[in-house]
């Protein structure tokens, strides 16, 4: 770990903490954030995401899985392993209810304490972002393609939704997993919300345990979803032969080693993560990835060596401007918690942005088969990425 990972006071600790997916040490020992006054628990008007980019109305749902044949890794005494997705898919114009909610209260809370301990904004400031995606839409006709996200450690899996949001605009089904006990909070469908467990001391062996765990999980989320009795209703729009995976931080590092054990993974995204378990001498058996991120990853060990084992289609794009938070919705929770703007990085709207085009275009060409020019070389649009080819 880095020493940007220490534990920082102030609002140097405030910014580091919802800008960076690394655990803080000691953050167990903080405090609940103090109680706003009543004239602060108004949700600012530019609580919103972006406008998804795709030609289709987007729907969401959410699944919860029991992989009863396996004990929770970090918390054995909760029995069997239990996951949390979010399912967007291309939906059907004026179809569903309200627009789904970004997270729950509670998770919000929780994120706060465990990253910004010293925020005095409500959690309803954090939980009532505004989305896109309608609740029980009913699904596009056709078969999609299937996108697999998994989030940074700490953070819950709604920091992704302006992707997920996106890409199931675009033609995407997208499941959106969260990694109980992984990150601040995840709320069950019995109203529990289990907290982080190994938020304050990473597990013996470090991060490449919670990586390879995360593989475990979300294998089992791939056979829940394609296998011969779906747990997601609408299951019949995946086209099972076209996978891909993506995440950020430590769930970019668990899609490589999803493809490494998993076949059906097509096509796979990291957006800025260490490799802490590296990919193998062998490669992931030609398939293509994207390697995606902030300057940092310029001098990551751990990056070079990916590069020089991925053994198919391969691109490294590096974006000018862009911190670790930059590739999710985090730079838009700073600002509602009231971090002040750094000039020296990517307002939100650009990030965002450049993350959605870039994503969709590797998933378009891989999983859609449709030429995508933008990952040859520079772009005049978008001069802050620069692309590393083989």
């Amino acid at each position: 770990m880095t020493n940007r990972s220490r534990r920082l006071s102030g609002a140097a600790a405030l910014a580091l903490a919802l800008s960076l997916s690394l655990p803080i040490v000691g953050a167990g020992a903080v405090s609940a954030a103090p109680t706003p006054s009543a004239a602060s628990t108004t949700v600012d008007a530019r609580a919103e995401l972006p406008r998804p980019t795709g030609p289709h109305a987007v729907g969401r749902g959410t699944i919860h899985l029991v992989d009863t044949g396996r004990p929770d890794p970090w918390v054995p005494s909760a029995g069997a392993r239990q996951l949390m997705a979010s399912m967007y898919y291309p939906a059907r114009p004026g179809a569903g209810g309200p627009t789904a909610p970004y997270m729950t209260t509670e998770e919000a809370r929780l994120l706060l304490r465990l990253r910004a301990p010293d925020a005095t904004v409500p959690p309803e400031v954090i939980s009532g972002v505004r989305t896109w995606a309608r609740t029980d839409a009913r699904p596009a006709h056709g078969r999609f393609p299937l996108v697999v996200l998994s989030p940074g450690f700490t953070f819950p899996r709604a920091t992704l939704t302006g992707l997920a949001e996106d890409l199931a605009s675009r033609g995407y089904v997208v499941a959106l997993v969260d990694h109980p006990y992984e990150n601040a909070g995840t709320t069950l469908p019995d109203g529990r919300t289990l907290p982080c467990a190994i938020c304050d001391r990473p597990p013996e062996g470090g991060f490449a345990v919670v990586a390879n765990s995360r593989v475990k999980d979300l294998s089992f989320v791939l056979d829940r979803l394609t296998g011969r009795h779906p747990a997601w209703r609408h299951a019949r729009m995946i086209d099972p032969r076209r996978i891909g995976m993506g995440g950020h931080s430590i769930g970019g590092n668990a899609t490589a080693a999803t493809m490494a054990a998993d076949a059906r993974v097509r096509a796979g995204v990291n957006m800025d993560g260490t490799f802490f378990a590296p990919v193998s001498d062998s490669g992931l058996d030609g398939r293509p990835f994207l390697m995606f991120g902030a300057k940092d990853r310029t001098v990551d060990e751990t990056w070079d060596e990916a590069w020089a084992h991925l053994d198919g289609w391969k691109r490294w794009l590096t974006v000018a401007g862009a911190d670790h938070g930059s590739f999710t919705d985090v730079p838009l929770l700073a600002e509602l918690v009231g971090i002040p703007d750094d000039p020296g990085v990517l307002p939100f709207e650009r990030s965002e942005a450049l993350t959605r085009a870039y994503v969709a275009a590797f998933f378009d060409l891989h999983l859609k088969r449709i030429a995508q020019p933008l990952l040859d070389g520079p772009s005049p649009a978008n001069p802050e990425v620069s692309v590393r080819l083989p």
